[in-house]
C-alpha cells in the first residue's frame, strides 16, 4: 500500500491531513503525519485507520530519512530552511516531493538531478504562493488563447479577519505565521508599471499603498509584494506593460503599520540591551532617540508621527500596549521579537472566530482592437480558530496533489511549480468542487 508523509503538524495542516485522510480508502494509501510534538499529530490523525502519528525531531537527518524511505510522496510543511534537506532525502531515495513554500536557489539547483531521476517535486502550491499561481495562469493562457495581448495584470492577496470578528482596531487577526507578519515587506519591492521598474524600499512601503474594490465589501489597501517581476517569465507575460502583486489589508492598516516601522519595532536585527527586564514603553522611549519633542510619551510619538495624539493611527499603537510599563520579558530581543509577542496575545483568534482570505486578479488586455478588464476575485471565510480558510486554501491544493500523484496521475518532473496546465486545471476542478470558486466580471474600457 502505498503512503504519503506529511512532516509538520502545525496550523496550515489541519485541512491538508483532513482531506488525505478523506481520500485515502478511495485511493488505497496511507497517511503518516510527524511532529515534533507527537500529541498534536495524533490530534490531527484523529484515530483515522488509515492514519499514523510518529513523532519527529526534523533536523535529526537519520530518523527524518527513515520516515522518507518508507513514503512514496512526502508533504513538507516545516520551516522552509528544511525542505531542501528533505528534497535531497527525496533525491536519494526516488520519493516525490510536495510543498506549499517559495522555491529557495538550493532547492532549484536539485533540478537537473531530479529531472534525471523522474522526480516530482512540485512548490508553492498552497494559497500564495500557489492558487495565485494556478488561478492567474489559467485565465492568461485563456486569454492569450482568444488572440487577446496582455497589458497589465494586478494580483493580490489577503489573510485576514472575517467581519462578523473583526473587534480591534487594526481589523486584524493572526490566521498564519505571525514572524512572517511582522517581517513583511522587508526589503525592496519591485514591479513594472506602463513600462517602468518601480522600486519602494521597506520604509516607504506602508505609505504607498494601493487601494481595490472587492465586489459587496467596498475598498481595501493593498501593498507592494517583493519581487513581482519575476512573475513575468513563469505566467508567460514577455512585453506586458504593468505587472504588479500585493497583500491586502483592511482600510487603515497601512498608515498604522507605517507607524511601527517609522518607530523602528518592526526592526529584527538590532537586540535591545537588557530587553527582559526593559518596559514596552521603555523601549519606545530609547526608540525616540534624541527627538526634541515635549510633553508625554505618547504626544511626543505623535509628534514624530506628524499625527494628533487623538487620531485613529494613536489609538491603535495605544491599543497594542506600546506605550505600558509591562516588562517584555524576552532575553535577547529585537524590537520586531518585542512586537510579536505583543500581537501574538492582542492578535489572536478566538475560539470560534472566523478569518477571511480574499484573492483578486485583475487582467487588462487588448482583444480585437479594443481594450477589456477582467476582475476575478476570491473570498472565503474559515468555520472557527482552527478550521480557517487560510489552512484550507494552504492546505487543500497540496492534498489533492499529492493525491493525485499517489494514484499515478501524470505530472511534470523537476522542481517546478504549479503553472503547467496538467497541474493547475484539476488541482482547480478539485478546489471548486471543495466550493473555492472566483466570481468574475468583464467590461470594456
Amino acid at each position: 500500500m502505498k503512503k504519503v508523509l506529511v512532516l509538520g503538524a502545525g496550523r496550515s495542516a489541519t485541512a491538508l491531513i483532513d482531506y488525505l485522510l478523506q481520500h485515502a480508502s478511495a485511493g488505497d494509501y496511507r497517511v503518516i503525519v510527524a511532529d515534533a510534538q507527537v500529541a498534536l499529530a495524533r490530534q490531527k490523525v484523529g484515530g483515522h485507520p488509515r492514519g499514523e502519528a510518529v513523532g519527529l525531531d526534523a533536523a535529526n537527518a537519520s530518523a527524518r530519512r527513515a520516515l522518507v524511505e518508507a513514503c512514496d510522496v512526502a508533504v513538507s510543511l516545516l520551516p522552509p530552511a528544511l525542505h531542501v534537506e528533505v528534497a535531497r532525502d527525496c533525491l536519494a531515495l526516488g520519493k516525490h516531493l510536495v510543498t506549499a513554500s517559495y522555491v529557495s536557489d538550493a532547492l532549484r539547483a536539485l533540478d537537473a538531478d531530479a529531472r534525471e531521476r523522474g522526480l516530482v517535486f512540485m512548490n508553492e502550491l498552497g494559497l500564495d504562493p500557489g492558487i495565485d499561481h494556478m488561478s492567474a495562469v489559467q485565465r492568461i493562457r485563456h486569454i492569450q488563447q482568444q488572440g487577446g495581448r496582455i497589458t497589465a495584470f494586478y494580483s493580490s492577496t489577503g489573510g485576514l479577519v472575517a467581519p462578523e470578528s473583526d473587534d480591534n482596531p487594526w481589523h486584524y487577526k493572526f490566521s498564519w505565521n505571525p514572524r512572517n507578519v511582522v517581517l513583511a515587506g522587508q526589503g525592496m519591492a519591485q514591479y513594472l508599471e506602463e513600462g517602468r521598474m518601480r522600486f519602494i524600499p521597506y520604509h516607504r512601503l506602508f505609505e504607498q499603498f494601493r487601494l481595490i474594490q472587492v465586489p459587496d465589501m467596498g475598498e481595501w489597501e493593498v501593498y507592494a509584494n517583493r519581487d513581482s517581476l519575476q512573475y513575468q517569465s513563469a505566467y508567460g507575460l514577455h512585453g506586458v506593460e504593468t505587472i504588479f502583486r500585493g497583500t491586502i489589508r483592511h482600510r487603515g492598516f497601512c498608515e498604522g503599520w507605517n507607524a511601527l516601522v517609522r518607530l523602528g519595532l518592526t526592526d529584527p536585527h538590532f537586540t535591545v540591551p537588557n530587553s527582559e527586564t526593559m518596559t514596552y514603553a521603555g523601549l519606545v522611549e530609547a526608540l525616540l532617540g534624541n527627538a526634541p519633542y515635549r510633553g508625554s510619551l505618547q504626544e511626543r510619538v505623535a509628534q514624530l508621527l506628524h499625527i494628533g495624539v487623538e487620531s485613529a493611527v494613536m489609538q491603535q499603537l495605544a491599543w497594542l500596549g506600546i506605550f505600558e510599563k509591562r516588562p517584555i520579558g524576552l532575553k535577547n530581543a529585537s524590537p520586531a521579537l518585542a512586537l510579536e509577542q505583543l500581537l501574538l496575545e492582542k492578535w489572536a483568534m478566538q475560539p470560534h472566530d472566523r478569518d477571511m482570505v480574499i484573492m483578486q486578479h485583475i487582467f487588462e488586455y487588448v482583444l480585437e482592437g479594443r481594450q477589456h478588464r477582467l476582475t476575478s476575485t476570491l473570498v472565503a471565510k474559515g468555520d472557527d480558530s482552527v478550521h480557517t480558510a487560510m489552512a484550507r486554501l494552504v492546505g487543500w491544493p497540496a492534498g489533492i496533489f499529492a493525491r493525485r500523484l499517489l494514484v499515478g496521475a501524470p505530472a511534470p518532473v523537476g522542481v517546478r511549480i504549479p503553472t503547467d496546465p496538467e497541474v493547475y486545471e484539476p488541482v482547480m476542478l478539485d478546489l471548486e468542487a471543495l466550493g473555492v470558486r472566483f466570481e468574475e466580471e468583464k467590461v470594456e474600457i
